[in-house]
């Protein structure tokens, strides 16, 4: 459930440091457009015809309905220590451990990764790099120590505010299909409590702003 900012910004100085910058000119968003890409190819993925695969996809199928966002968003179900995270704005990586999870984690976990697809979070976060770092990238000169350090802080800032809006459009979506068995709480009970990272807002941050969300949410008397 997360966007790997980091890993974004050490792979374009890894390139640098490699050579594997192409002869041709390129921009930031070309960037880390490729380093995504090749996020998703190290993954190893699970079996596709398996029964953790096909209970993902029958999930990840019915929100695609409820949401009319067919065609827009594929799903990868891999194994490894990732639960799941949206790539180049349209792949969506989840676990195949999800499978076993409660339904209600499952559905939240693929809702809130559809969160970022359908809000456009990529391409937001790939304005705000170009912002910054506008034209073509010249591997000979690499970006300043400073403005990579202010750069980082502002996608940092925006990373975190995706999150609570892809909670949100989880939280929404779970509202309307499952009003009886949605609980916020049991859902980040079972995903296990995290503290505030540079990409991520702690989980009770995340909770408090869901039960602010739920109350606004309840019909009024």
């Amino acid at each position: 459930m997360k966007p790997l900012l980091s890993t974004r910004l050490s792979l374009i100085a890894l390139l640098v440091l490699l050579g594997a910058w192409p002869a041709r000119a390129e921009t930031i968003n070309d960037v880390l457009d490729r380093s995504q890409q090749l996020q998703l190819e190290s993954f190893e993925l699970a079996a596709p015809d398996g029964r953790e695969a096909q209970i993902l996809q029958q999930s990840f199928n019915e929100l695609l309905k409820a949401l009319a966002m067919n065609g827009q968003a594929e799903l990868h179900v891999i194994v490894g220590p990732t639960i799941a995270e949206t790539l180049n704005g349209h792949a969506l990586v989840a676990n195949a451990r999800l499978a076993d999870a409660p339904e209600q984690v499952r559905l939240f976990v693929l809702a809130h990764e559809l969160g970022h697809v359908s809000l456009n979070h990529w391409r937001q976060m790939g304005l705000l790099f170009q912002k910054w770092v506008p034209g073509e990238i010249d591997a000979r000169r690499p970006i300043e120590p400073q403005l990579n350090e202010r750069m980082g802080r502002d996608a940092a800032r925006l990373a975190n505010q995706q999150e609570f809006e892809a909670d949100a459009f989880a939280g929404r979506v779970l509202t309307k299909l499952r009003p009886a068995s949605y609980n916020p709480q049991g859902v980040f009970m079972y995903l296990g409590a995290q503290n505030d990272t540079v990409t991520h807002p702690s989980t009770q941050r995340r909770l408090a702003a869901l039960r602010w969300q739920a109350d606004l949410l309840k019909p009024q008397p």
